[in-house]
């Protein structure tokens, strides 16, 4: 690819600023530096780079990002690196604008979500880990959808050899975690949609994890119970029993309509229903996850949305913006529909984060995905105390966790937090279910290591 530059000014200089430890950037003397000043100087070699690329390709676009030149999908974990090297806010504040180009209001989101989060990072006991689990099976599969999901109706007949090679990984590897020391602080039970599992199901996955943490005992239970349609009376006393206290229903839009173009076999007044119900449990907190950009939606739609899920008044509202992923059905069709432009979505991101703002919801963690529309972001918002530490737990990278079943990946920290490593599930089901003991042989090289 090509691009005209004739138009716009070049005559800056690629130069770097800043102390690097008097070394001259020249290839004979480079090789002698120390790897940790290697890695400050290339940092800044790249960064110098992005910045000057990205203002050649302001100026001849006449466009910019509040993200600046930020691409990554965890930009607050940028601002936990600087605050843990000792930096202040203001110094923070103005690194962000000078060196990562990012706009005010990017900033200023930064770092409320970055003091707010450091409660529950801060101080790092390596001993503490979160699990994991996944359970990848849904009534049907959403029009958006990329995650390791398989719809019951074609998947449904392997639900029984799943959870067996599942449960054959958690008895192969929380005995280790045991003997190795490790506390488990936080436990999600994600997917997919895990209310697909029958009552029996749960008990017997959670028999399993029982026997080696007291589940009372965790900082944060959570399980996935997106759909309506696959939400009991029988299976929310289950969850209530194992002490379960964080429980996430996803409505993703309140318009029937929409519900019906991104595959939902559920409407708006069953998720109410299911809410009230859900209710009377008594968790501690519930989750309702929203999408802006959904097929023909628009702010008026977005407005409507947000009016009928805070008149449930759940704990948290996780607002993400539509991402069109590879691997989803909307990709493959994207040409039959029509979706919101950036500033558009932008719009509604704005409207949402002060409408939420005035109701007495703090955004607490956020992260990027590829192909967001509008360049935007995904933002938890919560009531005061009723953050998620699992989802900041993932974000920030600071804490190991160890992913089970079909898809999930364990992220294992290293000591000094200078590093992790991944440790990926096979994701295709008949394979998981064929290979089991090819994942549990990763995660042991990996826990028989620790000393």
């Amino acid at each position: 690819m090509s691009i005209d530059i004739s138009d716009v000014d070049t005559s800056f200089a690629l130069t770097i600023e800043g102390d690097i430890s008097g070394y001259m950037l020249k290839r004979e003397t480079f090789k002698y530096l120390d790897s940790k000043d290697k890695i400050t100087v290339k940092r800044l070699l790249k960064r110098t780079m992005k910045k000057h690329i990205y203002k050649l390709l302001e100026q001849k676009y006449k466009s910019s990002s509040k993200w600046g030149i930020l691409v990554g999908i965890r930009p607050v974990k940028l601002f936990h690196e600087l605050y843990a090297s000792g930096k202040e806010v203001e110094e923070i504040r103005s690194i962000l604008s000078e060196e990562y180009l990012m706009h005010k209001e990017k900033i200023n989101l930064i770092i409320e979500i970055g003091i707010k989060e450091a409660k529950y990072l801060y101080p790092v006991d390596k001993r503490k880990v979160s699990l994991y689990v996944c359970i990848p099976f849904c009534p049907t599969r959403c029009l958006y959808c990329s995650f390791p999901s398989n719809d019951m109706a074609s998947k449904g007949k392997l639900m029984e050899d799943y959870i067996s090679s599942l449960l054959k990984e958690l008895s192969s590897i929380m005995p280790v975690m045991k003997d190795k020391g490790l506390i488990v602080e936080n436990l999600y039970i994600g997917g997919g949609t895990p209310t697909t599992l029958s009552s029996e199901q749960f008990s017997r996955i959670f028999d399993e994890i029982s026997k080696y943490i007291d589940l009372n005992s965790l900082k944060e239970f959570t399980v996935e119970a997106g759909r309506p349609d696959t939400i009991t009376d029988e299976k929310l006393s289950i969850l209530k029993s194992y002490g379960v206290d964080r429980i996430c229903i996803n409505p993703q839009t309140m318009n029937d309509e929409t519900l019906v173009k991104i595959g939902r076999n559920h409407s708006s007044g069953e998720i109410v229903e299911i809410y009230e119900l859900i209710k009377k449990y008594d968790f501690k907190t519930i989750n309702c996850d929203l999408i802006l950009g959904l097929i023909d939606e628009d702010i008026e739609d977005i407005k409507y949305t947000l009016d009928k899920i805070v008149d449930l008044k759940p704990e948290n509202i996780t607002v993400h913006t539509l991402a069109v992923k590879r691997s989803s059905r909307l990709n493959e069709k994207i040409s039959d529909y029509k979706l919101s432009m950036g500033n558009d979505v932008e719009n509604m991101m704005e409207y949402a984060k002060d409408y939420l703002k005035a109701h007495g919801y703090g955004p607490y963690y956020l992260y990027r995905q590829k192909n967001m529309i509008g360049n935007l972001e995904n933002i938890g918002f919560a009531l005061e105390g009723h953050e998620s530490s699992y989802n900041i737990q993932i974000m920030e990278e600071m804490q190991t966790i160890i992913g089970f079943g079909a898809g999930a990946t364990s992220k294992i920290v290293a000591p000094d937090n200078s590093r992790f490593d991944n440790i990926p599930n096979i994701k295709g089901l008949e394979e998981y279910i064929a290979r089991v003991e090819d994942n549990i042989e990763k995660k042991l090289n990996y826990l028989n290591a620790l000393t």
